[in-house]
């Protein structure tokens, strides 16, 4: 039977010589990924399991992001189960704040823990992160979580599939979250609802890597079970430069069946932003009327890397942050935080009124580091704009990429960089 790229992975992680959308089964696991607000939630379903040691101590990666550097006791005491079960179970991938920290899905391929052909869950819905370097990695709830570090393996329902065919090349300031936010305008919060958003065409070429980490990153946001890239040279060499182990390459078959193929030219797309309150709530910046705003936020797991912080920086070069309003860069690791400063990036932020953090979450999740108050607004390079996602629930996210994010941070409005007088 032919299969798509994310079926064939399921299927040998199965011991399968085939599977079929909407089969369950049990798959084998290359990694299992937690943070400080899930892990210690799988800590105490751990025991339930009849286990005293995880399956493999190589093949668990904890990350204190969400709320660390630690804001308050609760987040200090959960950092700190997180920590404990780490050294009692000799865990080889924890990633110590200020040691080796970052934002987890940054993190993760940035160590080379991840490579193509992987199945990974994470109990973190932005786990689908992975299909960038052409893994099946989707998230998962904390017991599911518990369950994998026990056994070493989980249940699946075998999505079916959407085929995206990407064409042509992008024009200046348009990049992946523009293409992944034109898509779930498109199709909508659940128009791929359990099923694997499929990248393919002549012009996954034009994206880099860190586009399609955007890109894959997002596929959640779209209902989608996992998002996944064709594993190309670009790829290959990659993984190849992060240390990653030996790459598994599977390709869909020519026959494969999707339930819809979506064709998108990246030569028409246009800088997007999605407006309040949902990532499917989608405007091109040059339809979008005066629009003033409070706070902007450049990084995340989707915009944190550094060739996001060289977008913002070239955006902001020579100008200031208007009057009114906050901007707060993030950059996703430790590795990326160095490799900026480097490059004179941070004090090019700072000298145009940007606050410069150390890696975290924070305000993504509403957890800290810029909390919006009643009535505020937000430019941010973020992944969700739910209703409260980052403080009130009478504030308003405006998800956009970091070009729009720099460019509004200097206007005080929401604008293209080529609206910047």
């Amino acid at each position: 039977m032919a299969m798509t790229m994310t079926q064939k992975i399921l299927a040998a992680h199965a011991g399968k010589p085939e599977v079929h959308a909407g089969e369950l089964i049990m798959a084998k696991l290359d990694l299992v990924l937690g943070n400080d607000i899930t892990t210690p939630v799988a800590i105490g379903e751990f025991p339930k399991f009849g286990r005293k040691k995880v399956f493999d101590k190589t093949k668990i990666a904890l990350v204190p992001d969400h709320f660390a550097p630690n804001k308050d006791i609760k987040a200090a005491t959960q950092c700190a189960c997180m920590r404990q079960f780490a050294k009692d179970q000799k865990i080889v991938n924890y990633f110590e704040v200020g040691h080796d920290c970052g934002v987890e899905h940054a993190l993760l391929p940035e160590k080379g823990l991840v490579t193509a052909g992987d199945c990974i869950i994470g109990a973190d819905s932005h786990t689908c992160t992975y299909g960038a370097v052409g893994a099946f990695s989707t998230g998962v709830g904390s017991t599911d979580m518990a369950a994998g570090m026990a056994a070493g393996e989980t249940w699946f329902k075998v999505p079916s599939a959407i085929k995206v065919e990407v064409v042509g090349k992008p024009k200046k300031w348009v990049s992946g979250k523009d293409l992944i936010l034109h898509l779930i305008g498109l199709i909508g919060v659940d128009g791929a609802r359990y099923q694997s958003l499929e990248f393919v065409g002549s012009g996954v070429k034009n994206l880099s890597m860190d586009d399609r980490f955007t890109i894959a990153n997002m596929a959640i946001e779209a209902g989608a079970k996992n998002g996944i890239f064709p594993v190309d040279a670009l790829c290959l060499e990659y993984l190849k430069e992060h240390g990653a182990k030996e790459p598994k390459v599977y390709a869909a078959d020519k026959d494969a069946v999707y339930e819809r193929t979506i064709k998108i030219d990246l030569a028409t797309l246009k800088p997007t932003v999605a407006f309040p309150h949902l990532p499917e709530n989608t405007h091109t910046v040059d339809k979008i009327k005066t629009i003033k705003i409070d706070q902007v936020v450049i990084g995340s797991c989707t915009n944190g890397r550094i060739s996001d912080l060289r977008i913002a920086a070239k955006v902001m070069k020579g100008k200031k942050v208007a009057e009114g309003v906050r901007c707060i860069v993030i950059p996703a690791t430790q590795r990326i935080w160095i490799q900026a400063n480097e490059e004179g990036l941070l004090t090019q932020f700072a000298a145009a009124g940007c606050v410069v953090s150390t890696p975290t979450c924070g305000p993504c999740l509403g957890g800290y580091m810029g909390i919006l108050a009643k009535g505020e607004k937000c430019v941010a390079t973020t992944n969700r704009n739910f209703v409260g996602r980052m403080g009130h629930v009478e504030s308003e996210i405006y998800l956009a990429s970091p070009a729009v994010a720099a460019a509004s941070a200097v206007a005080g409005k929401i604008v293209s960089p080529d609206g910047l007088k």
